[in-house]
């Protein structure tokens, strides 16, 4: 949880390049990759990463919209969204929360939940959407970048 809009911002900043990096190396071709068929596909991962912050600020009290309505036909086009919704994020919690506003309780994840719960909540399901591509992204045969330190394939 976080108890410092500052905090927040740190780790929104760099939990987005990582997931920047990640939505960077998948390509239009291998975008149709999911770990078995009728799973995620690393084009609709990558729409959802767009997008999916507009929910989760809006339950922390912020007012951020996605600019993609639905799943587009090029992975760039998510990467622009991404980057969009990425400053839109850190724009909306500098001008609009205060330390303590973080510590409120909001209706949010089955409950009453501080907004800072709530933010944690959004990296944590960024990063979790990431470590999925990740995978796909070797399945694909696509670089993988090393977002928590070297890969294998950079270590050689």
């Amino acid at each position: 949880m976080y108890r410092t809009v500052q905090d927040f911002i740190n780790d929104w900043e760099h939990a987005a390049k990582g997931t920047e990096e990640v939505l960077q190396a998948v390509t239009d071709e291998k975008s149709g990759q999911a770990i078995v068929e009728g799973h995620s596909t690393l084009r609709w991962l990558s729409f959802h990463l767009a997008t999916s912050p507009a929910f989760f600020a809006g339950l922390a009290g912020l007012d951020v919209k996605a600019t993609l309505a639905s799943e587009p036909n090029h992975v760039e086009d998510s990467v622009k969204a991404y980057q969009e919704i990425v400053a839109d994020v850190k724009q909306a919690a500098e001008n609009n929360l205060s330390d303590e506003a973080l510590l409120e309780e909001v209706d949010g994840n089955g409950g009453k939940t501080p907004r800072g719960a709530i933010l944690r909540i959004l990296i944590d399901h960024q990063t979790h959407h990431r470590g999925q591509m990740t995978v796909l992204l070797r399945q694909a045969g696509l670089p993988v970048p090393g977002i928590m330190g070297p890969t294998k394939e950079q270590q050689s």
